[in-house]
């Protein structure tokens, strides 16, 4: 076998034990690309009529409010929009594997949703996206496995089918839809292949930053020059939180705090402490539809002095470029950082990728067909 032989041979293994699950990871990745705006488009529980005469309610009440809806669950965060949307109560445990929303009109108090993201529409096709809707500690490492083989799978398929005269891009880079079904079906699967290897090697990147520590280490090993990734960790207050007194609850006044910092933020959201002696987590957005250019702040509970941690997750004055980078991943991979057209970008392009095993199971199809019909 010739050297150019055997990369075939491993393309074409590698893609027959790859192949379904880069279906289903491109597949749901495509239909999650705008969940946003179709939940917004159906779901008027996400929205409020605003009220000029009156103000949101502080966290606190909101918690009440969401508590009574939702007892005996453990709050995580309660987020504030600065447009006409309800407050979002977010109740989460990874060890007990719940993750709900309670939206709440932030100026009455009236909870108007409970929703459980894992038995949504969206909570499903993420849940396929990440885990293949197998148990998490299963399913991640899978998808991750399979993203890396892909990684391989791309490589070799430009090496394979990358003109090497000039004369043969014209062939290379067009679909002929003429001929036998063969013909058009091997068109399809190298022309969309040549075309959509750039972008799909950026989500393959992104997606082994989120899927593997290992490759997010050695990734920011390399953008930053040599320095180690600091794992995301919240620093503790100077001594367990005395909730006696008369002072006002902390979450209130943090929640009161980023307001005056963030006065144009698109939300505020604030996070209780997990435990009495952690510090209180708080994040203002800028921006709609992208999360990389988020402030992270972290309050003492008894003095709301802000304290310093040493990660990417911080107030952003000071962040150097790899931390920018591996903040952007995430909008890099749903295509949001360009906005709309990004993301309707990443959702053609993971329909592409998707249509790449079946043309190449087609291919492989297709020659033993025809040997058998010899």
């Amino acid at each position: 076998m010739t050297f150019k032989q055997k990369i075939l041979l491993v393309h074409r293994w590698l893609g027959f034990v790859s192949g379904p699950l880069v279906f289903i990871i491109a597949l749901t990745g495509a239909i999650y690309a705008f969940q946003m705006e179709i939940e917004d488009a159906v779901h008027d529980y996400r929205f409020i009529s605003k009220s000029e005469k009156e103000q949101f309610l502080p966290p606190t009440e909101i918690q009440k409010s969401a508590d009574a809806a939702l007892p005996g669950k453990h709050l995580h965060a309660v987020l504030y929009y600065k447009e006409e949307r309800a407050a979002k109560a977010i109740y989460f445990s990874f060890e007990d594997e719940y993750y709900y929303t309670v939206y709440v009109n932030p100026y009455s108090g009236e909870v108007q949703k409970v929703k459980d993201e894992y038995t949504s529409f969206f909570g499903f096709i993420l849940d396929g996206h990440f885990n293949l809707w197998l148990p998490r500690e299963i399913g991640q490492p899978i998808v991750a496995s399979a993203t890396l083989v892909f990684f391989f799978i791309v490589v070799s398929g430009l090496f394979l089918w990358w003109p090497k005269k000039k004369k043969k891009k014209k062939t290379k880079f067009t679909i002929r839809w003429s001929g036998k079904w063969r013909r058009r079906n091997y068109d399809l699967h190298t022309v969309i292949g040549m075309y959509a290897s750039l972008i799909a090697l950026i989500f393959i990147v992104t997606g082994l930053v989120m899927g593997f520590n290992w490759f997010r280490n050695s990734f920011y090993y390399t953008i930053s020059g040599g320095e180690s990734y600091v794992d995301y960790y919240a620093p503790n207050s100077s001594k367990v939180y005395d909730s006696t007194g008369s002072k006002k609850d902390p979450l209130d006044a943090a929640w009161l705090k980023m307001n005056e910092m963030y006065p144009d933020a698109y939300w505020i959201e604030v996070h209780p402490p997990e435990v009495n002696n952690s510090s209180l987590a708080a994040n203002a957005n800028p921006t709609h539809g992208t999360y990389y250019d988020m402030r992270y702040h972290y309050f003492d509970l008894n003095t709301l002095e802000e304290l310093p941690v040493k990660h990417s997750w911080d107030s952003g004055e000071d962040r150097s470029l790899a931390d920018k980078i591996m903040r952007m991943n995430y909008d890099i991979h749903i295509g949001s950082i360009l906005g709309f057209p990004g993301k309707l970008l990443a959702c053609l392009v993971s329909l592409l990728i998707a249509s790449l095993p079946v043309t190449g199971f087609l291919m492989w199809y297709g020659r033993k067909y025809k040997k058998k019909k010899s």
